[in-house]
Formats: C-alpha cells, sequence, structure tokens
C-alpha cells in the first residue's frame, strides 16, 4: 500500500503544479509574453488567463504604465566649446510588449543612449547662451527624436525634460559678475530716471508757481488801476458836478504843496503862472473875511513874475 500511496501523492502534486501553471492571473495595466517550445505564441492581457502547462512559458511580464527614467549628468560640448553637464528625464510608456520584447534586448539602455548622442546633436549647434534659454526648444527636438526612434520598439515618449543645464564653475563665476553688472546698471538708470523726473516735476511746479503769481499781479494791478481810474473819475466828475472856481483849486493845491514837498528826492519843484492869479482872488476873498463889516485890512499882493518860475523846496 504505501508504494501507491506515494504514487498517489506524487500525481497530486503534479496536477496542482499543472493547474498553477495553467491558470495565469495577469495584473491591471500589466502583460505577458508567451512562448511555445521557444517561440512567441501570444501576449496576455491583464485577468485570468488559460496556457498549457509544461509547454506555454512565461517569457516576460512588462508594465504598461506610464514610466519615469532620470539619466545621470551628460557632458555635452555646445557650440562655443564650452563643455555643460545635462540631467535628463524620460517619461515614456510601453504600447506593444512584444515589440519591446523582441526588438530591441534593454529599451532601457538603448533610450539612454540614443538621448546622449541626440543632445549632443542638438547642444553642438547652439551658443551657451541660447541653451541656458532654449529648454522648450531643446526638449520638443529631443521629445521628436525619441519619440521617432522608439516607436519601432514599442515605446512611446511622453516627455523629456532637461532637469539641470550646469556650465563650468568660471562660467557660472563670469555669468553671475555680469548679471550683477546688468543689475547696477539698471539700479542706476532708475535712479538717474527718478531725479530727471523729480528735477521735472520741480521745474514744472516752479513754472506753474510763477505764472499763477505773475497772474495774480497782473489782476491786482489791472485792479489797482481801475480803482485808481475810478477815483479819478469819481473826483473829477465831482469838480464837475461843483462847478469848481479856481479860488478852490488854489485852496486845493496849497493843501498838496506840502505833500509834494515830502521826500528827499524833491530838490526843485515849479509853480504854475496859472497860480497867481488864483491866489490872488484867494486872498481878497480871505481879507475881506478878516475884516470888520466885512472890509479888508489890506489885501496880500502876490506879483506874477513869469509864466514859470522856481520855488526852493520846504523844508
Amino acid at each position: 500500500m504505501e508504494p501507491i500511496i506515494i504514487v498517489l501523492i506524487i500525481l497530486v502534486v503534479l496536477v496542482f503544479i499543472a493547474l498553477m501553471k495553467t491558470v495565469q492571473v495577469i495584473p491591471q495595466a500589466s502583460a505577458a509574453i508567451v512562448e511555445r517550445f521557444g517561440r512567441y505564441t501570444r501576449t496576455l492581457n491583464a485577468g485570468l488567463n488559460i496556457v498549457v502547462p509544461f509547454i506555454d512559458s512565461i517569457r516576460n511580464r512588462i508594465d504598461l504604465r506610464e514610466q519615469v527614467v532620470p539619466f545621470p549628468p551628460q557632458p555635452v560640448i555646445t557650440q562655443d566649446n564650452l563643455v555643460v553637464n545635462i540631467d535628463t528625464v524620460i517619461y515614456y510608456q510601453v504600447t506593444d510588449a512584444r515589440a519591446a520584447t523582441y526588438e530591441v534586448s534593454s529599451f532601457i539602455q538603448a533610450i539612454e543612449q540614443l538621448t546622449v548622442t541626440t543632445l549632443r546633436n542638438i547642444i553642438g549647434g547652439m551658443d551657451l547662451e541660447r541653451t541656458l534659454t532654449s529648454r522648450e526648444e531643446i526638449n520638443a527636438a529631443l521629445r521628436g527624436v525619441l519619440d521617432e526612434a522608439t516607436g519601432k520598439w514599442g515605446i512611446r515618449v511622453n516627455r523629456v525634460e532637461l532637469k539641470a543645464i550646469e556650465p563650468p564653475t568660471s562660467i557660472q563665476d563670469s555669468m553671475e559678475k555680469q548679471m550683477r553688472a546688468d543689475r547696477d546698471k539698471r539700479a542706476a538708470i532708475l535712479t538717474a530716471e527718478g531725479i530727471r523726473q523729480s528735477q521735472i516735476l520741480t521745474a514744472e511746479g516752479e513754472k506753474q508757481s510763477a505764472i499763477l503769481r505773475a497772474e495774480g499781479e497782473a489782476r491786482a494791478a489791472a485792479l489797482r488801476a481801475e480803482g485808481e481810474a475810478q477815483a479819478i473819475r469819481t473826483v473829477f466828475e465831482s469838480i464837475h458836478a461843483g462847478d469848481a472856481d479856481e479860488k478852490l483849486l488854489a485852496y486845493q493845491y496849497l493843501q498838496m504843496l506840502p505833500k509834494i514837498a515830502e521826500g528827499d528826492a524833491n530838490k526843485l519843484w515849479i509853480v504854475p503862472s496859472e497860480i497867481g492869479d488864483a491866489l490872488k482872488g484867494l486872498s481878497g476873498a480871505v481879507g475881506s473875511f478878516g475884516a470888520p463889516g466885512g472890509g479888508g485890512g489890506g489885501t496880500p499882493k502876490i506879483t506874477k513874475e513869469s509864466p514859470r518860475r522856481e520855488q526852493p523846496p520846504i523844508d
């Protein structure tokens, strides 16, 4: 009985192993390559799959999700003979598991080498300044070349990113000095522009102030002249309305003589000849008022010597 039991146990184990090899569960977003006697048969998709045990074998399991592969820095020479180190990141996805298995031995290594050679071709036609400022252009050119080359491998390159572009240390120092000089230059220009604008605004303010002050003085002078003209007009109208005679005019002139004599600059003043006649009448009127009974005790006499005569100033 013991040999039979051993045989049964062996058969059960073989059946269990056969079942294990017959049923294949493929995870989601994955694929498996099936070979029969070393020849490609089919591709297993996600889910439960049945294969022939001991005849069919699983060659490779491939992840169909998008993958991210960073590559180490690669030294690249620019058009102006400067060596820069460029870090790249590739985003790819397997679209054909069969082609990724049989068309290339290691698609990761192939993509890395293709990236390095393509970068050298692209960067070799650019100078350093353009290399540092043309990341989008480099990414687009690199992606186009990689996508075209990896299509037959069953790989789709979704994105290519330049993670870092590092020029030599001496070039970095020179660039920092240039940037510092540019910032200082812009600061000096802004300061000069501010001073210039301030001076312009100050000059405009002084100009407006002078214009307003001149307009105010002109208006004040006009108002003063208008007031004086109105005063002269009023006096003239009052004199004509009162029918003033020579005696009144002579009296007014005598009242104005002290004011005329005021000031150190008045060394000489002139009396018109017509004032003599007016003074005769005025003296007669004063004498008649001063004498008893209306008679005059004597009339002062003012002699008219010439049409105009000069009198010394009154101290």
